[in-house]
């Protein structure tokens, strides 16, 4: 179909109507988001069921359609609990307490849900520029939940082993007053004089270093015992003075209902167009080839380190653009952070295969330059640098927008300049200040930021749904976009259902003992939510896994094997799609959608 003429749409789905059903945890994501995108509905939702069928249109478009469900129905895998037992994500976030736990948040279906939504916006991009061949798309719980473990995944398949012990331990610390709190710093330095002016064992932190470092790659960080007792020595006003003093930074756990109280409401992402004159001419530009998804003949330049905005921009490779990489000079150096497939790093690889790179010095002048070049030919230019760079180098939306005015400029952040008071943007410390770390643990266990990196996948997944949202009123208005995401947006999304409790004065928190996996002889087995009292009845421990799967459903109780090894996921039939290898050998989970 021919591109709908430019509107003076302000949203990118302003006048477009949708319709949603299937399981509330994955619909009530689609919802919030396809209303705050501009998208209007009769009601909340139909009936409840194994699938959430979405059909979006109007506005000059026709219908896009995309299906949702938690797994290929002959898996046994029904609902949040028994993904998350499947796919591993119960064995990297337990590897923090040394056997499998759940997450008490519902982290594959918010994963879907935003996996759902790029696909109706990728659709509709699609269309726009003459894209043919983009049905109804299909996406599952299972395939989100693979994204999210995808770079531990990629260790465990690796040639070596890892740089650092996976073992029980890590953060938070807890003060002498009783104040749970996360530790960051990114600078050894400044770790050691943090514990020096608390007057810690010196071999105490220097053996904390390494397990610190790489807790985001590892999930886990087992820390002496020495520095656990340290802080515990100390009261919450004298720590913060020595992270003041020493350059590293802490942040006390927030509960819920106080990140309920602050809550705006403000959508995980925000979209501002081009501001006056003429719109941006698209005229000229062709569709793409034929085949490769709905973004094929796009040209996404992406400046980013470590998951959030390699995430995203990954997503948006899959979806068919050209992704070029601005990596340093000598290359970006997390490409030989081990464990490594074939000398190249296969965390590296699980986010950033496939794509082109092109190596930039950002402070040299003459680069800058030859960065703003590449950026008067793209469609989209994504970063995360630190705040205030970009327009300390000339590179700000702004800056480009005057050699593209019809470029997308996304930036994926901590804190989108939000919260006065906030700490370092990471991922860690975005969790203990808007109350994760209570979200993620039930009733009865003190709350904890989970170590394995939630909010920087969830982020990177909200940055592809933002750029998509962007290229769509793009098209739809004819003007470049500039788009903001962040940490804190995943946060909030992450959250909502129990920010929500907490803002009407109910527990925000899941009852003691939720998603807890029970004990067989020779592994570990995950009830479904719904049978997880009564599956709780049984005496489990004695019975191999499969005797005691079989007995829970002889009583009509359905569960699931929990996965504590990844690497038996190659061959686990459960799941709706292959892991396959790339060409280093690196393992590489599936598509999270496919396209009829």
């Amino acid at each position: 179909m021919a591109s709908p003429a430019p509107t003076q749409t302000v949203r990118p789905l302003d006048t477009l109507r949708f319709d949603t059903s299937g399981p509330p945890q994955i619909t009530s994501v689609v919802t919030e988001h396809l209303r705050l995108l501009g998208a209007e509905t009769d009601g909340p939702g139909g009936a409840d069921g194994p699938a959430a069928g979405t059909t979006l249109g109007g506005g000059g478009f026709e219908p896009a359609h995309a299906t949702s469900t938690w797994a290929d129905p002959a898996s046994g895998l029904v609902d949040e609990a028994t993904v998350q037992a499947a796919i591993g994500i119960m064995a990297v976030h337990g590897r923090r307490d040394g056997g499998p736990r759940g997450l008490a948040a519902d982290y594959a279906a918010t994963a879907t849900g935003v996996l759902t939504v790029q696909a109706l916006l990728a659709t509709l991009v699609g269309r726009a520029r003459g894209r043919t061949g983009t049905g109804t798309a299909t996406t599952s719980a299972d395939r989100a939940g693979l994204l999210a473990v995808s770079q531990y995944l990629a260790a465990e398949g690796a040639d070596e082993g890892e740089a650092a012990e996976i073992a029980a331990g890590g953060p938070p610390f807890t003060s002498a007053d009783g104040v749970l709190f996360e530790l960051e710093t990114l600078d050894p330095g400044a770790w050691a004089a943090f514990w020096n002016e608390l007057r810690a064992p010196a071999d105490a932190l220097r053996a904390g270093w390494r397990p610190f470092q790489f807790r985001y790659a590892t999930a886990c960080a087992p820390f002496p015992a020495a520095l656990h007792t340290t802080a515990r020595t100390h009261g919450w006003e004298r720590i913060r003075r020595a992270a003041a003093a020493s350059g590293a930074e802490v942040c006390a756990l927030r509960p819920l209902a106080e990140r309920a109280a602050e809550h705006d409401g403000a959508a995980p992402w925000s979209l501002e167009t081009a501001p006056g004159g003429a719109p941006a001419s698209r005229a000229g530009r062709p569709p793409g080839p034929a085949g490769g998804g709905p973004l094929a003949g796009l040209t996404v330049l992406e400046a980013g380190r470590r998951i959030q905005a390699p995430l995203a921009a990954h997503l948006l490779g899959l979806l068919g653009a050209e992704i070029v990489r601005i990596e340093p000079p000598g290359g970006d150096p997390l490409r030989g952070m081990p464990p490594a497939c074939s000398g190249v790093s296969a965390r590296w690889l699980a986010l950033n295969r496939g794509k082109k790179a092109v190596e930039i010095d950002i402070k040299a002048e003459g680069d800058r330059r030859r960065l703003r070049e590449m950026a008067a030919g793209a469609d989209v230019f994504l970063h995360n640098w630190a705040p205030g760079r970009a327009a300390s180098l000339g590179l700000d939306s702004d800056d480009l927008a005057a050699v593209n005015p019809a470029l997308v400029y996304a930036y994926t952040s901590g804190w989108a300049g939000r919260l006065d008071d906030a700490p370092m943007g990471t991922d860690f410390m975005v969790q203990a200040r808007t109350g994760v770390g209570e979200a993620v643990r039930p009733e009865g266990e003190p709350p904890a930021p989970s170590l394995m990196t939630l909010l920087d996948v969830l982020g990177g997944l909200l940055g592809a749904e933002a750029v998509l949202a962007g290229l769509l009123l793009r098209e739809r208005t004819g003007r470049g976009v500039r788009v903001d995401s962040s940490l804190l947006g995943a946060a909030d999304t992450l959250t909502a259902p129990a920010l929500r409790r907490a803002a009407r004065g109910q527990n925000p928190r899941r009852p003691a003992g939720f998603r807890r996996p029970l004990a067989t002889a020779d592994g570990w087995i995950a009830p479904a939510d719904a049978d997880a009292r009564a599956a709780a009845a049984h005496d489990l421990a004695d019975l191999p896994t499969a005797e005691a799967l079989a007995r829970l459903r002889a009583h009509g109780l359905t569960a699931t094997a929990v996965t504590t090894d990844l690497s038996g996921l190659h061959h686990d039939p459960r799941l709706t799609a292959p892991i396959g290898r790339d060409a280093h050998g690196a393992p590489a989970v599936p598509d999270p959608w496919s396209f009829a």
